[in-house]
């Protein structure tokens, strides 16, 4: 019987702790700025077509071709099939490819890509300033 006392004060003293000091600290940092990221670029909750987009396309097509070598021929469309941003010039890119010789079942891929420089647009273009954060669909080539 002691047990059980024991065990109930000492789960009601941890519920206590919970509510009285992990959470009111926990909503503090919550609604402070502590993780807010200041950019120009927005996020969109639909599929969007900017220059951004278009940019962080072509770096996903050619990391993609840079992947598969030259062993294996690929070719993409001119746009794809739907992009995301994210915000902070963070992108997911959804889009599709075909190997030469295999013309009637293109491939799908999802690729993350990040541009590095932030609001400084000068080196857009450079692939070094991108990273590719994740990239899906290239299993079995």
């Amino acid at each position: 019987m002691k047990k059980y006392l024991l065990l109930f004060v000492g789960l009601g003293a941890l519920i206590a702790f919970m509510r009285l000091v992990v959470l009111p600290l926990v909503l503090e940092v919550v609604a402070s700025d502590t993780f807010l990221v200041e950019s120009k670029d927005e996020a969109q909750t639909n599929s969007i077509s900017t220059p951004l987009t278009a940019i962080a396309f072509d770096h996903c097509n050619s990391y993609i071709k840079s992947e598969l070598g030259d062993k294996v021929t690929v070719s993409f469309p001119d746009k794809p099939l739907k992009a995301w941003g994210f915000g902070n010039y963070q992108y997911i890119i959804h889009s599709e490819f075909t190997v030469a010789g295999n013309a009637s079942n293109p491939k799908t891929y999802a690729c993350r890509i990040t541009y590095d420089n932030g609001d400084d647009q000068e080196g857009i273009a450079d692939f070094k300033n991108w990273t590719i954060d994740g990239l899906t669909g290239l299993d079995g080539l």
